[in-house]
């Protein structure tokens, strides 16, 4: 394959790339720079990178032309600043419209879109989230923009794979709370936890089902990513201070949430398991070791979340 992959010097399409590459593929990647780390990807004969934005009509159409992509993984997308609104509407949905449109013209045999599962709202109306569950992204920037480009995708005409997804955590992951722990407690800062729960995919797991579908597998759609079991954050913290072998004076502080975040939020993988004979292979606590000891030996210096936290 000839894998084109936006946001590829990200946590997950980094990961992926690596994958490709050790299966002898061609992979060109497109990536600003913005939340993706230039160490995430190491040089190789059939890897191509480009430092650009996906909101650059004209670099996108230049760079398809001239790879001409057999597949696309659509990773990019902006989280960066929870406040930047303009920003997360030029990448989250005019970058996808880009993205397609380019797809289209070089005539794409699949497109893979990673997608939040925030596209049902901050109070979804079931638990666990079946796919029949509607659309009714609101409350983040994020949410909203990375839903309008999922739907732009729904009306063109490339076939496609829309994974919903649970967090995904590991290694190069530098969003949500584990890096966060992790930074605090390395630096003998305090720390809290909200009071929420989250279902947990491992990237490896990820990049499994990503391969699968990019081998064709799956019919075009929508599918959940996940683990089918939600944690308390609180368990992730605990796991953390496991993986660092420390000892804390007492208990987190568990905080209630902000506006702007779920309490839960718990997908239904019976569709995916059965359509791409998958399901998650990596323990929480396993995993959380993996991520501790690449955050050892790479460090972190920044840490970005899509939420509007409080003060």
């Amino acid at each position: 394959m000839k894998v084109l992959i936006t946001g590829g010097a990200g946590f997950v399409g980094s990961h992926l790339a690596d994958r490709l590459l050790a299966e002898d593929h061609d992979v060109l990647v497109i990536d600003n720079y913005r939340t993706g780390r230039r160490d995430n990807l190491q040089p190789h004969d059939r890897l191509r990178v480009v430092e650009g934005t996906i909101a650059d009509a004209d670099l996108v159409a230049r760079q398809f032309e001239a790879f001409q992509p057999t597949h696309v993984v659509h990773a990019a997308a902006s989280y960066h600043d929870p406040g930047d609104w303009e920003e997360d509407v030029r990448t989250n949905v005019v970058g996808t419209i880009n993205v397609l449109r380019a797809t289209e013209d070089v005539g794409v045999e699949r497109l893979i879109y990673y997608e939040t599962a925030l596209r049902y709202g901050l109070v979804p109306m079931e638990q666990p989230i079946t796919l029949t569950h509607p659309t009714v992204a609101g409350g983040s920037s994020y949410a909203i923009s990375k839903t309008g480009g999922e739907q732009y995708i729904q009306m063109s005409r490339v076939d496609h794979i829309i994974f919903v997804l649970a967090n995904a955590y590991g290694p190069r992951n530098i969003s949500g709370p584990l890096p966060t722990f992790f930074q605090r407690l390395t630096a003998g800062k305090p720390c809290f936890v909200m009071d929420t729960r989250r279902d947990f995919i491992y990237i490896a797991d990820l990049v499994d089902i990503t391969m699968r579908a990019l081998a064709g597998m799956g019919q075009a759609g929508a599918y959940h990513v996940s683990s089918g079991s939600d944690h308390a954050i609180k368990e992730l913290f605990d796991a953390t201070v496991a993986a660092l072998d420390i000892e804390l004076d007492g208990e987190v502080e568990v905080r209630d949430r902000s506006a702007d975040d779920v309490y839960t939020i718990l997908l239904d993988p019976a569709k995916t398991e059965r359509d791409f004979d998958w399901k998650i292979s990596t323990p929480l606590a396993q995993g959380i070791k993996e991520a501790v000891a690449y955050y050892r030996e790479h460090g972190i210096t920044e840490t970005f979340t899509h939420l509007k936290l409080d003060e």
